[in-house]
């Protein structure tokens, strides 16, 4: 608000405005009844609005009211008008230290006067209990009488007690001191224990009085650096210079008392102002009598001819002797940069979403951090530059996903549905790049060649497409026992793609090279990336692992060490949540290789949710048994995956299988029987049941070279469909007749991916996915055929779900779809109708990650187990690959 002039607060007649900060605007005002100049400061709305803030403000008022210092501004009163709270204070002609710092360093008699008045201030201010907590130059008159502290106490006030300051909360001020991207504000004058949360004491403003001191008397501050986060790397790691090393004539015991006064530990200080204005006063005597520079004896014209004389012959013979051997001297080696670590707090409200996929990713050069975040039930992209605590929504990223940025850093590329999008740092639209992608899990990367590598979906390896839009050509054919092919990372010149080969027991670290198409597996790991340091980076068990690596023969050669532990992995899609830059920083989100856990969760056709009173556990792909008394689900807690069954009545959970991997479950129609996808015979999965009581053997009803996982039993159970990759024509869709010989019968096989079969409640027709149109659709054809297709989704579906009333259930992305169908005498469907639209969890394209109670009304849905404050920060570590080359040397000198 602004107070034009004239107006009156109490007795005080406003005259003019002398500036704004963030505790308030300051105006120069007349005191009518004493006939003096005093100056007005109106309080904030945020301290003003809260009584009980309000009322520890005058209390403390009175307590700085009583600080009579020739060196503290005096606070004469305080008081409230029409709303509004305001100070009067004495009013100071002069300039703030911080304007004077603009003209360059101060002459270091006056650089000792300065200090001595201000920690002899900081010294009465001390004994009466009061901290300043934001000493700094702007907060430092300069009169003709000498300095003057303003502000005294009212930073206490604002801090109230020292909570944890998040970086996104940091003081930043309007204005830059110097280049653009600076930091400016408080955040330089900080001791290390106000960044770290703890409570500021006096010791606190000493160390901001050193840093002070140390500008005063250099022109410099004393930590400095391009961005927020490299600040506080340098207050908590970085010893400044000495002051003598910047200027020559400057009493080394002035570099000692600045020294102490910056010691990162509290303890190591000074412990009281008066200790150190004593030291100065010593300083400054002793300084006095030399004249504050070195003694010298000032040479006649004769003596000065002879010492340039033989200075110049040093020098000629230094140069001869410095040439000499300059060629073989190495030069310095440069001072390892520090590794600092801080956390990055979400805004209020904010949750990190879709943690099956990436959900953040630094930029190459290290300035822009984008993570996925849900807020307000909207999941989307938010984007933060390094250097500002600001977040910034990204507009047109509505159900954004695993976000990834191009090499120049400028683009940010990112998924929505089967949709791969693009849209610049600096805002602006998204632009599609391609149409079918993977409906549900996603990664991606962005090679100097401006292509992008991306993971199609499970079974379908990886594509590539240009940055700039196309048609997406595959580039990896995935092995039928590692039907997965994930989380690419393209190397540096396009030479090779790093990727993950992923089985339903294990991922393998495997290569791709672009100039013989060869594929070779390096190590068993997940979620590969490329150091420039020369390491291959990737996760175990929610641990980042490193290893060296030969990026010309592209081969490892050393062996791997744990670098990083504690880093979100979840169980599924096996994705760390990590990104490093080029520049050395890396972000990550703390968690275990479990991941999130998932509830079970009862949804109505309005979207509204009931739990069932479940055990959380990374629960997939739940089944309704017929009879509506069990479900039956995959729990992958710790892969491999087994089944359970859950007792609706009883809300018991009880473990099925036990041997091997074992998951997809499928109920026969008379709900005794339970068919499941299963590794116990190898590698390769096949086809088992059992009995659902748990009794007699588990049988095998499939044999196959190739990976298979069974989808639907005909309403009459004489029938089982299920899906088998083969590595020439992806996913096919096959039948196996229950009595008889059972020998399988292809029922559809083309060069697209087809899965996910589901018969019609009559038996005659077959609900299916394929994306013969270049994204996964919803189809149905007559069973057994012949007969032509129909195409039931219209904007992409999958996990299709055909109901006992002849309805047709799919997902798109989030939103939960049905359609109308009629199957006598022939087929015909209705308009797709949305029900809800939820983040719940997604399928991993083999079987749905829900299921249709029988009446039709209500869904079983596996939802993400709310989280801890794990959703709610990211973890960033300056300058890691110093500590990577520390605990992986490479042997390079």
């Amino acid at each position: 608000m602004a107070i034009l002039p004239g107006r009156r607060l109490g007795p005080y007649e406003i005259l003019s405005a002398i500036g704004a900060g963030g505790m308030g605007e300051v105006y120069k005002a007349r005191d009518t009844r004493l006939d003096r100049i005093v100056a007005i400061k109106v309080l904030p709305t945020h301290l003003a609005d809260r009584p009980e803030l309000r009322e520890r403000f005058e209390r403390e008022a009175k307590t700085i009211a009583s600080l009579n210092h020739p060196h503290i501004c005096t606070l004469y009163d305080t008081g409230h008008q029409d709303g509004i709270d305001f100070l009067v204070m004495e009013y100071l002609e002069g300039e703030s230290l911080a304007q004077r710092l603009l003209k360059g360093s101060l002459p270091i008699q006056q650089v000792l006067q300065y200090a001595i008045e201000i920690a002899d201030a900081l010294d009465r201010a001390h004994r009466k209990g009061i901290t300043h907590r934001d000493l700094k130059p702007g907060n430092i008159m300069l009169t003709k009488s000498g300095t003057k502290l303003l502000d005294f106490g009212l930073a206490k006030l604002r801090q109230g007690a020292a909570p944890a300051i998040p970086i996104s909360e940091l003081p930043t001020a309007n204005d830059p001191l110097t280049a653009q991207g600076s930091i400016v504000g408080t955040l330089q004058y900080m001791a290390p224990e106000q960044l770290e949360g703890k409570e500021a004491d006096a010791r606190t403003d000493i160390f901001a009085f050193g840093a002070v001191v140390f500008e005063m008397a250099t022109g410099k501050k004393a930590f400095e650096g391009k961005s927020q986060a490299s600040v506080i790397g340098a207050i908590l790691k970085d010893d400044p210079p000495p002051i003598s090393s910047l200027q020559p004539m400057t009493p080394p015991a002035l570099d000692r008392v600045v020294k102490k006064c910056l010691a990162k530990e509290s303890e190591k200080r000074w412990q009281a102002a008066s200790d150190v204005c004593d030291e100065l006063k010593l300083i400054a005597e002793g300084g006095s009598q030399a004249g504050l520079r070195a003694a010298s004896v000032i040479p006649s014209p004769k003596s000065r001819r002879k010492i340039l004389l033989w200075a110049a012959a040093s020098l000629a013979a230094s140069a001869v002797v410095g040439l000499s051997v300059w060629s073989y001297r190495p030069a310095p080696a440069a001072p390892p940069r520090p590794v600092t670590r801080f956390t990055i707090s979400l805004p209020v409200g904010q949750r990190l979403a879709a943690l099956d996929d990436p959900a953040l990713a630094l930029s190459p050069d290290g300035t822009h951090l984008a993570y996925v975040a849900a807020q307000g039930g909207v999941q989307q992209l938010y984007l933060r530059a390094m250097d500002s605590p600001e977040v910034k929504p990204m507009a047109d990223t509505a159900g954004a996903a695993a976000p990834f940025f191009s090499p120049d850093s400028q683009w940010l590329g990112f998924f929505v549905g089967t949709k791969i999008k693009k849209i610049s740092v600096n805002g602006g639209a998204a632009l599609t790049v391609c149409d079918g992608a993977a409906a549900n899990f996603h990664s991606a990367s962005w090679g100097s060649d401006d292509t992008i590598v991306f993971e199609y979906g499970m079974f379908s390896g990886l594509w590539k497409v240009s940055a700039a839009g196309g048609t997406p050509k595959r580039l990896t054919t995935p092995r039928p026992s590692e039907p997965s092919n994930v989380f690419p990372e393209i190397l540096s010149g396009g030479k090779a793609v790093l990727f993950s080969a992923a089985s339903g027991t294990g991922s393998q670290i495997a290569i791709r090279s672009d100039q013989t198409g060869e594929t070779r597996d390096l190590i068993a790991g997940t979620r590969p990336s490329y150091a420039p340091t020369g390491h291959l980076i990737y996760a175990q068990a929610g641990t980042l692992m490193a290893a060296l690596f030969d990026p010309e023969r592209l081969r490892l050669t050393g062996s791997p060490v744990p670098v990083l532990e504690g880093v979100l992995q979840t169980a599924v899609s096996r994705v760390a949540q990590y990104s490093f830059s080029s520049t050395g920083s890396i972000a990550y989100i703390t968690g275990s290789a479990q991941g999130n856990l998932r509830k079970l969760v009862w949804v109505d056709r309005k979207g509204t949710e009931q739990p069932l009173p479940a055990p959380a556990h990374f629960y997939q792909t739940p089944r309704i048994s017929p009879d509506g008394k069990r479900l039956a689900v995959g729990i992958a807690d710790s892969p491999p995956a087994n089944t359970w069954l859950y007792n609706v009545a009883r809300e018991t959970l009880t473990r099925l299988t036990f041997e091997g991997g074992n998951n997809t479950p499928v109920w026969t129609p008379d709900s005794k029987r339970v068919a499941f996808q299963s590794s116990r015979a190898g590698p390769i999965t096949n086809v088992f049941w059992q009995l659902a009581d748990g009794s007699g053997s588990v049988e095998r009803l499939v044999t196959s070279e190739y990976q298979n996982a069974p989808t639907s039993f005909s309403p009459d159970g004489q029938v089982l469909a299920f899906m088998e990759v083969h590595p020439s024509t992806g996913r096919n869709i096959w039948t196996v007749n229950m009595s008889g010989d059972r020998n399988p019968k292809l029922f559809l096989g083309t060069q697209f991916n087809e899965g996910e079969a589901r018969f019609s409640p009559d038996g005659r027709w077959l609900l299916y996915i394929s994306d013969e149109s270049s994204r996964y659709e919803v189809y149905v054809r007559p069973y057994p055929g012949p007969g032509g297709k129909y195409q039931i989704s219209t904007e992409g579906g999958t996990e299709p779900v055909w109901g006992r009333n002849g309805e047709i259930f799919y997902r798109s992305g989030n939103k939960m779809i049905v359609v109308d169908s009629t199957t006598q005498p022939t087929f015909s469907a209705g308009k797709p109708k949305l029900l809800f639209e939820a983040p719940y969890a997604p399928s991993l394209q083999t079987s749905p990650f829900y299921d249709v109670s029988a009446d039709g009304q209500r869904f079983v849905m596996v939802k993400e187990a709310e989280q801890g404050s794990s959703a709610m920060q990211i973890n960033i570590v300056l300058n890691w690959f110093e500590e990577l080359k520390q605990k992986v040397p490479t042997g390079k000198k």
